[in-house]
């Protein structure tokens, strides 16, 4: 009982945090339109309605009543099909509140998420609904009126039989039930299933119904509730059965029994082909059906794509992830196993490429399924855009390009934060403060921000630019002088190296603490984030211009391409994506900084050497060092380079987590990422770049 409490509680949690995201992205758009379309209206009466009724069961009440009233409201709209009569402040009115209706309830469904109780204070939100009507009434009362009327329970309203066979499908059935649900019962469709398998087992399936996709296809509940559930009966004689069956079903609130006018005419057609029947009665054409508007009668079309689209937990994607990284593995010993040298095996080696060919692919598959569009992400930065424009006063417009850009969920959910706290800062520290500012400089009155992702190889690339103010690099450099954090001479700093100080924690250019910056804590978190799932920040700016800020980001966590290097009789994995490059030196080449550490030039700039064997006490010949290999690693803003003893060659790796025990050890701040088992079985030591030189120069 418990696990499917949880299911519905998991499938209601899934549902309206998608209706809400659907509705603040209707509300943005129309905000900028300056108005609600039809479609848009009748939206958001379905997704009111859908709100109201699922909350409603789950007996999450508040939720339920703000919905309902909400609803209410846009009931008034749906009959007008337009708020074109309403003016500035009160479309102004109405966008502020739809927004705050949307974020009280995404504040209550989050409580439901961590098992927190919900809100019963919800007389401001009522009353605040209460009053906009009111406002409408005193402007528009002959809308109200008719609203009301329309509104009226389904029992007063006498549907005539006409209007009844303009929203069905053309049947030579004889005999049409239409039954009405409960107003806020929810789920009508799968009421009307639970209605035609009571039918079933009392006359049979001798009867046709619809929507005939009830089962399925949620979409029909929309049709149900503004229409009803169709029987068709071709028997009199299980009449009074199909009744008694009707009755006994619950949240019944009428049915009507309508004898169909053209039946007569059907006779008429019984000895046309069985085909056309078969088409008029499962197809929805224009000339035979006409719903009211605002209503979506199921097509096929819908059903079978509702039916390709499953949710699944990701926890059980994570199993999978796990498995097939194993089974990469252990194809790899298999097919690399010791015992198998010197010996001629045609046969086995022609299935071992067969093997890896299917392994390949089931990889790429797992892989695929964890991988989401970036959009949930980028349309959420639309209302911050949005709620600090009116804030600072300010006119700006988000520019978004490349949403359908996928990634893995883990890292999707890891740069909603750093995301966030960017678009902020180019709100707040790019975008010029008046319009004057920006007419002065030849630029135009609104403001822009861009987000834009596109793949790159195995990374995705996530720029975040605007054509604001840009950094003042020499007051960067004051202030982080002032704060105590610059590392050497002022005069020693370049360009980039002072834009990556705003990354720094603590550090802001603004004086004043303001609401929405001036704590210092904002770009750190970014940094933070974004190197946590491997990523690295980089910021560009010209003063005047704006600034774009770049997140490199791995595709996935679970699998990475590595370069297998040798030290000893060690072997590590080096993420390729940290190899910038890798190259031979002399022993002129090197030269010493002041506290005697090993420094190499390459491209204008000097670098540290890190030695892999000194840092971790190994075993080995080659220490000359024109004798190894020199890696010029890059990690974030971090850049040296890295000798080791020989490179293996390039492999693709399944990352292993270090087990729990082992974080007393300060394990990660060991230059150690993680662990992988090659083909021979041996384990490899996964290099984390971003806390190798640290920890190097630690140990000396």
């Amino acid at each position: 009982m418990n696990n499917g409490m949880d299911s519905m509680i998991d499938m209601y949690l899934f549902e309206t945090n998608s209706l809400l995201e659907q509705l603040e992205n209707i509300m943005l758009e129309a905000e900028k339109a300056k108005a609600f379309s039809s479609p848009d209206i009748d939206e958001i009466f379905r997704i009111m309605h859908t709100i109201k009724g699922s909350s409603a069961m789950m007996e999450f009440d508040s939720i339920s009543k703000v919905a309902h009233r909400f609803e209410d409201l846009f009931f008034i709209f749906r009959q007008n099909n337009t708020t074109d009569s309403l003016s500035e402040g009160m479309r102004k009115e109405l966008f502020n509140l739809i927004l705050r209706t949307n974020d009280f309830m995404r504040t209550e469904v989050a409580k439901i998420e961590q098992n927190e109780p919900i809100s019963d204070n919800i007389d401001h939100f009522i009353n605040d609904i209460n009053t906009f009507i009111e406002k409408l009434n005193a402007d528009e009362p002959s809308t109200l009126e008719a609203a009301e009327m329309t509104n009226a329970p389904a029992e007063n309203n006498v549907t005539q039989n006409s209007a009844v066979l303009q929203s069905i499908p053309a049947t030579t059935s004889p005999y049409i039930i239409k039954i009405l649900f409960d107003d806020g019962s929810g789920m009508e469709h799968l009421r009307a299933f639970i209605v035609k398998n009571a039918i079933s087992d009392a006359i049979g399936n001798n009867f046709k119904f619809y929507p005939e996709d009830v089962e399925h296809n949620s979409e029909t509940c929309n049709y149900i509730i503004d229409h009803g559930f169709f029987i068709f009966l071709d028997d009199e004689s299980v009449m009074d059965v199909t009744i008694a069956a009707i009755k006994s079903a619950p949240n019944i609130a009428s049915f009507e029994v309508i004898a169909n006018p053209t039946v007569e005419a059907a006779k008429a057609e019984e000895a046309k082909p069985e085909l056309q029947l078969k088409e008029s009665t499962q197809s929805v054409t224009p000339s035979q059906s006409k719903p009211a508007k605002g209503s979506n009668p199921p097509a096929t079309q819908t059903q079978q794509t509702k039916q390709s689209i499953i949710s699944v937990n990701l926890s059980k994607l994570d199993s999978l992830m796990a498995i097939v990284g194993e089974i990469v593995i252990t194809e790899s010993m298999v097919t690399s196993s010791p015992d198998l040298k010197g010996l001629k095996l045609d046969n086995f080696l022609k299935s071992t490429r067969q093997l890896r060919k299917l392994t390949d692919e089931l990889q790429d598959i797992a892989m695929s399924m964890r991988m989401v569009p970036i959009s949930g992400v980028f349309n959420k930065m639309n209302r911050i855009v949005r709620d600090m424009g009116q804030s600072l006063n300010k006119d700006v417009r988000l520019t978004i390009i490349g949403e359908n850009t996928e990634l893995d969920k883990t890292i999707v959910d890891s740069i909603n934060d750093p995301l966030i706290h960017i678009v902020r800062n180019a709100m707040d520290h790019g975008i010029e403060e008046t319009v004057e500012e920006r007419l002065a400089t030849g630029k135009e009155p609104q403001g822009e921000i861009v987000l834009e992702a596109k793949h790159t190889g195995s990374d995705i690339m996530i720029t975040i630019s605007d054509d604001g103010v840009g950094v003042n690099t020499e007051k960067v450099l004051e202030k982080a002088k002032r704060n105590g954090i610059l590392t050497k001479p002022e005069s020693e700093y370049s360009k980039r190296e002072i834009l990556m100080l705003l990354l720094a924690p603590g550090f802001s250019t603004n004086e004043i603490v303001t609401e929405f910056s001036g704590r210092g804590v904002g770009m750190d978190v970014v940094k933070q984030n974004i190197e946590k799932v491997g990523g690295i920040v980089s910021i560009e700016s010209e003063l005047g211009e704006g600034t774009c800020i770049t997140l490199k980001i791995p595709l996935t966590l679970a699998i990475v391409d590595g370069m297998e290097i040798a030290v000893g009789k060690s072997t590590f994995t080096l993420p390729i994506t940290n190899i910038r490059q890798s190259f031979k030196c002399t022993q002129d080449e090197i030269i010493y900084d002041s506290l005697g550490h090993e420094m190499i030039e390459r491209m204008g700039n000097y670098y540290s050497i890190v030695r892999l064997h000194k840092l971790y006490n190994l075993e080995t010949e080659v220490t000359d060092i024109e004798e190894g290999i020199l890696v010029w690693v890059e990690a974030s803003d971090i850049s040296y380079c890295l000798f080791v003893d020989s490179f293996i060659g390039e492999q693709q790796v399944v990352v292993k987590p270090l087990p729990p025990y082992l974080n007393g050890f300060n394990i990660k701040n060991s230059g150690i990422a993680g662990c992988t088992i090659l083909g021979d079985g041996n384990i490899s030591i996964i290099l984390d770049a971003l806390s190798l030189q640290t920890a190097f120069e630690n140990s000396l």
